[in-house]
C-alpha cells in the first residue's frame, strides 16, 4: 500500500495489533459467559467498558433496550456503523460465534478512533442485542439507531470465505391450541384434544412442503402438547420458522402455514392463538461498492478466495441492509470442519484460527470504513 491513504491504513492495523490481546479477551470472556437473547448483560458491558476505557462517547443502555448500547468517537461527515452481535444459542453457548462478532467490531472502532477525524468519519458502534431470536436489530431501527448512518458492516464466523453475503428473509410463528381436558378412558367424549390439534396442522405442514419451491423453508418445534398420559391435553402449542429468499415471498408462505394452523383447530373442535412473537427478519441485500472494498481489503489480508453462494441462513442485518448501505461478509474459523448452530463449531469460536480470523475482520471491517469514507470525501 502506498501513498497517505495506504499508509493510514498501515497505522489502522498497527492499533489494532496493540490492542490484540485486549480484542482476544474480550471474545474470550463473551465465549465462557454465554447469554441468550436481551439477556447479553455482562457481554454488552464488557464491550462498552473497553469502548469507554479508549476514549468513545458510550450510552448504555440504548435506545430502549437493556442489553444495548452506542459508543461513539470522530466527528467526521460521513458516519460508519459497526454491528457488534454477542447473543449466544440456549443450550448450545456460542456456536455460532457471536463473541468473534462483538470482538471484531469493537477492534475495528478501536482501530479507526485514532484517525476517524482524519478520515472525515464518525464512528458509530452498536451493540445489538438478540440476533439469534427477537430481531434486535429490527428493533434498533425502529429507535433511530441507524439514523444518518452512510454504511453498516459487521464480520461472521463461518465454515467458509463469502464477501456478497446473501440471506434468506424469516418469519416465525407461534401457535397455541387451547381444548378441553377430560380422563382418557372414563370420558374422553367430553374432552377436546388440542395435542391432536398440533398433530393435524403438522401433517398438514409435512404435506404443503410437497408444493412448496425448493427455497421455501418450513421448520419448528413442538414446545407443548400435555402433562399427563391420561388425561387429553387441554394445550398444545408449537413454534416454527419461515424463510423464503425474499419478504414478498415470506408474507405468501405465512398464510399457507397459518392456514395448516388453522385446519388443526378445525379438525380437533379447538380453540388457535397464532402469533407472530418477533419482527420478520429481511433478506440481506449486500451493498455492491462495499462489497468490492470489503473484498479488496480481505485479499490484502492474505483471507482465503470468497466463495460465491445463494442464501444460507437468516439475520436482523438483513433489515439494516434494507435501509442502510451494508456488508457482512463471513470468514471461515473452521476449514470447512463445521458448521454453526452446533457445539462443534462453539468450541471453533474460541480456537486461535477464530480469533486470527476475528482481528483480520477487525483490520478489514476498518479498512473497508476508511476506504469508503475516502471515496465520499474526495
Amino acid at each position: 500500500m502506498a501513498g497517505s491513504a495506504g499508509q493510514v491504513k498501515e497505522l489502522i492495523q498497527e492499533r489494532i495489533g496493540e490492542v490484540r490481546e485486549e480484542l482476544v479477551g474480550l471474545s474470550r470472556r463473551i465465549h465462557g459467559h454465554p447469554e441468550i437473547a436481551f439477556e447479553e448483560r455482562r457481554a454488552a458491558g464488557w464491550c462498552a467498558d473497553v469502548l469507554r476505557d479508549h476514549g468513545f462517547a458510550v450510552t448504555a443502555p440504548a435506545y430502549g433496550l437493556e442489553t444495548a448500547f452506542e459508543a461513539t468517537v470522530g466527528s467526521g461527515p460521513v458516519t460508519v456503523a459497526l454491528a457488534c452481535e454477542y447473543d449466544a444459542l440456549p443450550g448450545m453457548g456460542h456456536a455460532c460465534g457471536h463473541n468473534l462478532i462483538a470482538a471484531a467490531g469493537v477492534g475495528a472502532a478501536l482501530g479507526l478512533a485514532p484517525f476517524a477525524d482524519q478520515l472525515g468519519l464518525t464512528v458509530r458502534v452498536l451493540g445489538t442485542p438478540a440476533e439469534e431470536s427477537g430481531a434486535g436489530k429490527a428493533l434498533l431501527i425502529d429507535a433511530g439507531a441507524f439514523d444518518g448512518v452512510d454504511a453498516a458492516m459487521m464480520i461472521h464466523p463461518c465454515p467458509f470465505e463469502v464477501a456478497d453475503f446473501r440471506s434468506y428473509a424469516m418469519g416465525a410463528l407461534s401457535a397455541t391450541y387451547t381444548g378441553k381436558s377430560a380422563h382418557a378412558t372414563l370420558n374422553p367424549q367430553d374432552g377436546r384434544n388440542a395435542a391432536d390439534a398440533l398433530t393435524v396442522a403438522q401433517v398438514a405442514l409435512g404435506l404443503l412442503r410437497q408444493q412448496l419451491p425448493g427455497e421455501w423453508k418450513v421448520h419448528g418445534i413442538t414446545t407443548e402438547a400435555g402433562t399427563a398420559l391420561n388425561a387429553i391435553p387441554e394445550r398444545a402449542s408449537a413454534a416454527y420458522a419461515l424463510r423464503t429468499p425474499s419478504v414478498e415471498e415470506l408474507r405468501e408462505l405465512r398464510e399457507r402455514v397459518a392456514d395448516c394452523f388453522r385446519a388443526g383447530a378445525l379438525a380437533a373442535g379447538c380453540a388457535l392463538d397464532l402469533e407472530q412473537p418477533a419482527p420478520d427478519y429481511l433478506d440481506f441485500r449486500s451493498d455492491a461498492a462495499l462489497t468490492e472494498l470489503w473484498a479488496a481489503n480481505a485479499r490484502e489480508l492474505g483471507r482465503p478466495e470468497p466463495q460465491q453462494r445463494g442464501p444460507f441462513a437468516s439475520t436482523d442485518m438483513g433489515n439494516v441492509s434494507h435501509v442502510v448501505p451494508s456488508i457482512h461478509p463471513v470468514l471461515d474459523i473452521s476449514g470447512g470442519g463445521c458448521a454453526p448452530h452446533q457445539p462443534e463449531f462453539a468450541a471453533a469460536a474460541a480456537t486461535p484460527a477464530a480469533e486470527q480470523a476475528m482481528i483480520d475482520g477487525a483490520v478489514g471491517l476498518a479498512w473497508t470504513a476508511s476506504d469508503f469514507a475516502a471515496a465520499r470525501t474526495s
